[in-house]
């Protein structure tokens, strides 16, 4: 089930954020001053090949892979980058995220599972 973290550190410029995890997905919310959701990112399959979901007012949709930034042969780990990745499946996704959003506020998940309802059809693959 996805957690929520305390005290969230916060970043100037963009807006304010919840954060919550469970043992393999990441999920980010942010939130306008008016306390309405404008974003979130859903991050899932952490310990196998790591992908994000995102969702920003104004920009739509994202589906990326996550390059963790561990390349074999490199001495220090760099620093972790989205890259495309169009494969999603959000019939799937919708399971996997009914079944771990069991914590989460009402509206946090009324509002992921809206948007991913809502993922264009024709963006899959």
């Amino acid at each position: 089930m996805l957690t929520e973290f305390v005290n969230v550190r916060q970043h100037d410029n963009e807006p304010s954020r919840r954060w919550f995890q469970s043992a393999d997905e990441d999920l980010i919310v942010w939130f306008g001053t008016d306390g309405v959701i404008v974003g979130f990112q859903l991050c899932y399959d952490r310990s196998h090949s790591e992908r994000a979901l995102t969702w920003r007012e104004g920009e739509g949709y994202s589906h990326m892979r996550v390059d963790d930034g561990e390349a074999i042969g490199k001495t220090r780990k760099s620093t972790p980058v989205l890259l495309p990745d169009g494969a999603f499946d959000p019939r799937a996704m919708l399971e996997r995220f009914t079944a771990i959003s069991g914590d989460l506020p009402a509206d946090v998940v009324e509002f992921v599972r809206r948007a991913i309802e809502d993922y264009p059809t024709d963006s899959i693959g």
